[in-house]
């Protein structure tokens, strides 16, 4: 798996400081049909849903066509938390780029992320994007602008580029293509990446500190096991869930399914800063999302299929969980 299924709210944080500023309006707008509210954005440990997350920048891209660009050169490498204050005191450029890419869950990216060396130069590659299609151009800006920019934090000055290849037609915006990648430029390359001079990989870092960096590399390996053990709990949790719509289990049952105590499970979930609820409703929201978007069945044979015996009570909770009622959705 490239990426978990729940992740943290930074990224929409920084979008709506991006945007709306202290509109409220704005942001609501942008949020909407996300089932994430205004309150969330203040708790630090509030976790999201992939989707929730691509549901929101699906809405900002239809008002700014570069919001990823323009979003991940506002990314700076302490966005990462515990991963980025890990790489500033790394030795070199070399071992902090190593070390991020051997910890995709905590970098939270949607690619396969390789350094590949072609003589004299290093390509930062971004592949294997599997995700909604329409955002594709999204989130490889978003993707290698701050991947760029966490260079050049990491540095204390910016990264040299030799040049950028991004895989589709150069968009309308695509002057501001400059500001990350002063460089020679190919659109419709076969790949997402950008290169640089071999000899980067040994530059030395202003912050590099060996003794904090064992033991920040040490914290970030074990918060890496236990997230990516929650994960898995998570995901086999979601997996039966949607295996068993309209008639979902219950806690008691899932966790005998999961060959667990409930107890057991509660606190797995809680760990992952999740709950049973939690991914009951996420489930459930994101069946009810495929079928408002992908087929045109009436409002009442979808309930049906998330196992409601009344309309209503679908309605409720998809306007819960989006924050629209389930006809505005399907408007959007």
């Amino acid at each position: 798996m490239l990426h978990s299924y729940l992740t943290s709210l930074h990224g929409i944080s920084l979008l709506l400081r991006i945007l709306c500023g202290d509109d409220q309006a704005t942001a609501q707008r942008l949020l909407a049909g996300s089932g994430i509210r205004l309150e969330d954005l203040q708790r630090p440990d509030r976790r999201i849903t992939t989707a929730q997350e691509m549901r929101v920048y699906a809405n900002a891209l239809a008002e700014r066509p570069d919001i990823g660009l323009r979003l991940g050169q506002r990314m700076h490498v302490s966005g990462y938390g515990l991963l980025g204050y890990t790489l500033l005191s790394s030795a070199t450029l070399g071992d902090a780029l190593d070390l991020a890419l051997s910890y995709p869950a905590l970098l939270g990216t949607y690619f396969e992320l390789s350094l590949q060396r072609e003589g004299d130069t290093v390509w930062m590659v971004a592949e294997g994007y599997r995700d909604r299609p329409e955002l594709r151009v999204f989130n490889v800006e978003y993707c290698l602008a701050s991947l760029k920019l966490i260079c050049d934090d990491l540095l204390g000055q910016p990264l040299p580029l030799v040049g950028a290849q991004f895989g589709y037609p150069a968009p309308d915006y695509h002057a501001g293509y400059a500001t990350s990648f002063p460089c020679p430029i190919q659109f419709g390359a076969r790949r997402n990446a950008f290169g640089f001079t071999v000899d980067w990989l040994e530059h030395r870092l202003p912050l590099a500190d060996p003794v904090t960096h064992h033991e920040m590399r040490e914290r970030c390996r074990l918060l890496n096991s236990e997230f990516t053990a929650n994960q898995a709990w998570v995901t086999r949790a979601r997996q039966l869930l949607a295996a068993q719509l309209p008639a979902a289990p219950g806690l008691e049952e899932l966790a005998r399914q999961m060959r667990c105590s409930p107890r057991t499970l509660r606190r797995r979930l809680s760990e992952a800063g999740t709950s049973y609820q939690a991914l009951l409703d996420g489930v459930r929201y994101e069946r009810a999302r495929q079928l408002l978007e992908r087929e045109r069945l009436p409002i009442h044979r979808i309930a049906e299929a998330m196992g409601y015996s009344e309309t209503a009570s679908f309605r409720h909770a998809f306007q819960r969980w989006s924050g629209v009622s389930p006809r505005q959705f399907r408007a959007y």
